[in-house]
């Protein structure tokens, strides 16, 4: 019966101390926590972003030409009017005389219209004059018969020849008025005609001569070559990009994020960029309406475009305040969670720490909301306690 009662009494206190043996214990010091406070929180959508220039200019090829030498290589500081590369302008130059030759033509062509057509009034006019004499003769031939015919020494017969031969010479002397009308209407529309098209070749003369001058491809402003056309000898067709020249006087941002949170992004909203420990305000300028690869791109604005923090290429972190609520409980984030929603967390209670079942509602870069399950004050532990989960309670050493 002893046995027996000393075999209940063992049992019973293994029941009663067991658990304090079981119970898993941490040391304070492997653990960081934190206490719920009341605030406002941003929700924040973040997204990965990259340092650009907010201008950049491209070059490209004015005419259908071979890359003869590259000046510049990327990286290279330019100024305004600096040379970077030079290109075969054989062709052009053959174009542009070509051209020249059409203008030449032309003017002659209006000189040689101009000469016929002082000739042609020349002829006419002599030819009128004499018209005009036998007119005039015919005339007074006339006058004279009609005399004689009242004094009965000339027939009607004679009067008649005398009087149709004056109106004949009137309807040719008319007759050559009209033709130096219409020579002098036909050269003018003839000149206007070769004028205009003269015109038209000096327009393109003008714009070939400007291309020539493109052709040695020049920078228009001070800033860095991000790209050039990398061979001497390619052939680059008009149009084609030839360098770009970035300007490192402003940037902006380029970032990406994921495509689920399209409906919530819009131009306007505000942004700040994370760089090291610092940030920059700014909000989004722009969003490219094409996802690809369930990756969305925008561009961020800076209120700050030249600070000093920024540059080219830098990678940072962009953080879009989608959500702001006011006057609401929160704790900073840490590695006990990845996202909103119900989990157990270990709220310490004196020399324990109680795994607590709470809500996270929206979240900032720093903190979450508490939405429920903790109250003002509360301390809880933001290490990541994955290995304890399966614990309803954890002992705190000292």
């Amino acid at each position: 019966m002893a046995l027996s009662a000393l075999g209940v009494a063992a049992i019973a206190a293994i029941l009663i101390w067991a658990p304090d043996f079981i119970r898993p214990s941490l040391s304070r010091t492997r653990i960081r926590t934190a206490r719920v406070d009341a605030g406002s929180i941003e929700s924040t959508i973040s997204a990965s972003g990259t340092v650009v220039p907010e201008f950049e200019q491209v070059l490209s090829s004015p005419i259908n030409a071979r890359v003869v030498r590259i000046m510049k290589r990327p990286g290279a500081l330019v100024t305004r009017g600096e040379p970077i590369l030079e290109l075969d302008v054989s062709e052009s130059v053959l174009a542009l005389e070509k051209l020249t030759q059409q203008v030449e033509l032309k003017q002659n062509q209006q000189a040689k219209a101009k000469i016929d057509l002082d000739n042609t009034l020349i002829n006419l006019k002599s030819q009128w004059e004499i018209k005009n004499l036998e007119f005039k003769s015919a005339t007074q031939n006339s006058a004279r018969n009609r005399e004689l015919h009242k004094q009965g020494l000339v027939s009607s017969e004679l009067l008649s020849q005398a009087e149709l031969q004056e109106e004949k010479t009137r309807y040719e002397l008319k007759q050559l008025d009209e033709s130096k009308r219409n020579a002098r209407q036909s050269t003018d529309t003839q000149l206007e005609g070769l004028a205009l098209e003269m015109k038209t070749l000096e327009k393109e003369r003008t714009e070939a001569r400007r291309q020539l001058e493109l052709a040695t491809t020049k920078s228009d402003r001070d800033g860095v070559l991000t790209w050039v056309v990398p061979e001497e000898g390619a052939t680059v067709q008009k149009g084609a990009v030839l360098a770009r020249i970035a300007d490192l006087n402003s940037f902006r941002v380029q970032a990406t994020v994921s495509d689920i949170h399209a409906s919530r992004l819009s131009a306007g909203m505000p942004v700040r960029v994370k760089i090291n420990d610092s940030f920059l305000e700014g909000d989004i300028s722009s969003v490219d309406p094409t996802i690809k690869e369930g990756v969305m791109t925008m561009f961020i604005a800076l209120k700050e475009k030249a600070s000093t923090l920024l540059r080219s290429n830098l990678r940072v972190d962009v953080l879009i305040a989608a959500e702001r609520k006011d006057r609401v409980l929160r704790i900073k984030k840490g590695p006990f969670a990845n996202s909103e929603g119900l989990r157990d967390v270990f709220v310490i209670r004196g020399d324990a720490a109680i795994k607590t079942g709470v809500r996270l509602g929206i979240s900032s870069f720093e903190d979450y909301e508490v939405a429920e399950g903790l109250i003002e004050g509360d301390e809880v532990i933001i290490s990541d306690m994955t290995d304890y989960m399966h614990a309803r309670e954890v002992r705190l050493k000292r």
